[in-house]
């Protein structure tokens, strides 16, 4: 049996279409789906129950990497914003935290993120010249400061958490590695080892999820595929995509089992309907909904 075959997957079909530039960070918030087109600053959400075309929730004057809800606020977001951390309110403005990547050596912006199962928010950051090991990852906690936890990466996407938080994927896209990291109840990484390597014809790592089951699911930028891991770091399936460049993977829908994948149709000379869309299939894997961010009062 392929991997392929394994996934029990049927083909992945657009689910919103759109020809997004740079469409990233998918979640499932609320009973929909909640997205970004980074290039564009735009948050919008997808419909939940079936396809359809996406609502734009706010714009932003700087690129949007990726979003978290904040709890207790709905409408509300953290957001990897522009050179920082941001919160978007329900009026669509930004409202700083912090912007730790405002004077750096060469430009940067910040890429993806997601909240852990405790409630803390971590983003990445990439150079828009791709210099080699200028990324970095930052943790915001309940005290709302921003601090940098990894450095030497250069575009850094995911993370992704274990259901109990002790355990967080990030990836390094550039240099095609995927990191596991072991984390205390301070938020600290305790530890940190290769978990996968990616050749460069097989693309790029790119956004991430982990499932019920505990396996690592992962979009493979210049791929054309997702590829799902094990714990134990060895692949369990590969799903082909009809995009070259998938961006962000995500389960939710109505019944909690419906595969959806961002795409990008970013310096690509002839697109596809695809590349761009938000692409989705029903598949036999489920995973919590999105963490929320828990630092405010």
């Amino acid at each position: 049996m392929t991997q392929q075959a394994a996934t029990g997957t049927p083909p992945l079909q657009v689910w919103t279409a759109g020809g997004y530039e740079l469409a990233e960070g998918s979640i499932w918030v609320s009973g929909r789906l909640v997205f970004v087109d980074i290039l564009a600053g735009t948050l919008l959400e997808a419909p939940g129950t079936g396809p359809g075309e996406a609502r734009v929730l706010a714009r932003c004057d700087v690129p949007l990497g990726a979003v978290a809800p904040v709890a207790g606020r709905p409408g509300e977001w953290i957001a990897a914003a522009g050179t920082g951390i941001a919160l978007i309110g329900r009026d669509g403005r930004l409202n700083w935290i912090d912007r730790p990547e405002d004077g750096a050596a060469v430009a940067m912006r910040m890429n993806d993120g997601c909240c852990d199962p405790r409630g803390r928010f971590w983003a990445g950051s990439m150079p828009y010249d791709l210099a080699p090991g200028a990324g970095s990852l930052y943790r915001v906690g309940a005290d709302g400061v921003v601090r940098k936890v990894l450095d030497g990466m250069t575009v850094v996407n995911g993370p992704a958490f274990t259901a109990d938080g002790s355990l967080m994927y990030v990836a390094d896209t550039f240099a095609g590695l995927i990191f596991a990291c072991q984390i205390d109840a301070a938020g600290e990484i305790t530890s940190q080892v290769t978990f996968a390597e990616i050749a460069q014809s097989e693309g790029g790592p790119d956004g991430m999820t982990v499932d019920a089951q505990g396996r690592l699911w992962v979009a493979l930028w210049d791929g054309s595929a997702l590829r799902r891991y094990r714990p134990d770091g060895s692949v369990d399936a590969t799903i082909p995509v009809p995009a070259r460049r998938p961006t962000s993977v995500c389960l939710g829908g109505p019944d909690g089992n419906r595969l959806f994948v961002t795409t990008a149709r970013f310096g690509i000379t002839d697109p596809g309907p695809e590349s761009g869309a938000v692409l989705s299939a029903p598949v036999e894997a489920s995973a919590p909904p999105a963490a929320e961010f828990a630092g405010l009062p």
